[in-house]
């Protein structure tokens, strides 16, 4: 089902932006590369809101952090799910389970001044590095790599300004559905669990 892929692919969106609270309205194209496989999104944002657009989707996600909310959207059957996200707010530079971060270098990406980090971050009760590279105009990543170089999430295109209010929201009309869950033999368990462009 539509839905039931979109929401599995939020629960895998980088360390790097989800649940970030970003101080500027930017729109951009954000670049995801994991095992050789890359994809290609679009994001929206406002303070406390995100909107993301995946190529190859049929449906988008809002993501709602001042309602702790989110908004899966499926436009051609004009219905949306909605999840309740629990996460606590955090600035936009600091990644999920971040236990501490060092100052590498100054470099250029697309553009953009930035300053690299190494991080240490917990996932899955294990600890991760990460590469972080933070745009120092816009005081938010732009880049995030893993140390070997597995997967990367990268911002391109960044244009700041404001962004319409109705792109955060579930357009009228649209009716809510509860998520479905995929089925399971009972002999097996449950899975593990901007006005202007910066040139």
């Amino acid at each position: 089902m539509k839905i039931l892929l979109t929401f599995g692919l939020l629960l895998c969106l980088s360390p790097a932006f989800s649940g970030s609270s970003y101080a500027i309205d930017f729109s951009a194209d954000v670049i995801n590369s994991m095992q050789g496989q890359t994809s290609q999104s679009k994001i929206f944002v406002k303070p406390e809101k995100i909107r993301m657009e995946t190529e190859g989707l049929e449906s988008y996600t809002i993501l709602r952090m001042d309602k702790n909310l989110i908004w899966i959207v499926v436009p051609e059957e004009k219905t949306f799910i909605e999840v309740k996200s629990e996460q606590s707010r955090r600035s936009s530079e600091k990644i999920k389970g971040e236990i501490s971060r060092t100052y590498l270098s100054s470099e250029t990406i697309n553009g953009y001044a930035t300053k690299k980090y190494e991080v240490q971050y917990v996932d899955k009760n294990t600890v991760q590095k990460a590469y972080q590279w933070v745009a120092t105009d816009l005081n938010c990543p732009i880049k995030i790599s893993a140390v070997d170089g597995g997967w990367y999430t990268e911002y391109r295109n960044i244009l700041v300004g404001t962004q319409p209010d109705r792109l955060f929201e579930v357009p009228e009309g649209f009716e809510r559905v509860a998520r479905s869950e995929p089925s399971q033999p009972e002999s097996t368990p449950p899975p593990a669990k901007p006005s202007q462009e910066k040139k």
